[in-house]
């Protein structure tokens, strides 16, 4: 595995966008780290949520439905954290490189909604989003409001009175649109692995796939989680991925 450093020569971003440019379908996959440049901390990671709201606690589907009341605790504060959030750098240099006909589209594991800000078009959120709110007894759906996360009430369904939930995942719930992202990662022969440890699944397991399809992964981060001596192929990106990135959709716009 090549390592490229934050701030390294144009010469070596010339031969990384030379290989992207040359591959024949790049798709990405996003996680937390993309997003902490726009001002959310990642829920793992010291101060973030799940340092103070215990997954196990507040965030399974069988804790909002015996006790919605305790699982908007969790969602009041997910929402002020997320409220007026901006895409940076990295969504940017994403939705670029999709515009300029690159990028085949993005799996994220975010709910921020940010790629779509910024531009991005074919974007997968596996563990859904949270624009909305929606009822798990009648299926209706109803944009997010600030005045929900400021309440103390829980919203009800107009149509049925049942508790509405972010539509977000929530542990003990099947992730999203898991078949439509298989089939797109099947022909992937590179994948941007950005701002993740790709270590949940089922996410993690689709750099394996690329891999095992023969494909190389691009991985930007501060510090590598899918590198080995074996991956001759693969380039990490070592650094803030709000550089990173920019750095390499630069590269791709001079070939």
């Amino acid at each position: 595995m090549r390592v490229i450093a934050q701030g390294a020569s144009e010469q070596l971003h010339a031969e990384a966008a030379a290989r992207l440019l040359a591959a024949k379908k790049p798709a990405a996959l996003t996680g937390a780290g993309i997003s902490v440049g726009s001002g959310i901390p990642d829920f793992r990671s010291p101060g973030g949520l799940w340092t103070v709201f215990s997954p196990e606690e507040y965030a399974s589907i069988d804790v909002f439905t015996r006790n919605p009341a305790k699982a908007w605790e969790l969602f009041r504060a997910l929402g002020k954290v997320l409220e007026g959030k901006q895409p940076n750098a990295a969504h940017r240099a994403l939705a670029q490189l999709e515009q300029q006909g690159v990028l085949h589209g993005i799996v994220t594991q975010n709910i921020d909604a940010l790629h779509q800000q910024a531009g991005s078009r074919r974007v997968f959120e596996i563990h859904g989003e949270h624009r909305h709110l929606h009822c798990l007894q009648c299926g209706e759906s109803v944009p997010v409001a600030p005045s929900h996360y400021r309440s103390t009430e829980i919203p009800r369904c107009s149509l049925c009175g049942y508790p509405l939930k972010p539509n977000v995942v929530l542990f003990g719930e099947a992730v999203r649109d898991l078949e439509a992202i298989h089939a797109f990662i099947a022909d992937c022969d590179l994948l941007l692995v950005v701002g993740t440890s790709a270590q949940v699944y089922p996410a993690a397991a689709l750099p394996a796939m690329v891999r095992q399809n023969g494909g190389n992964i691009f991985e930007f981060n501060r510090e590598a989680a899918l590198g080995g001596p074996s991956r001759s192929g693969d380039l990490f990106f070592q650094g803030d991925v709000v550089h990173t990135l920019p750095a390499l959709a630069r590269a791709c716009g001079h070939a």
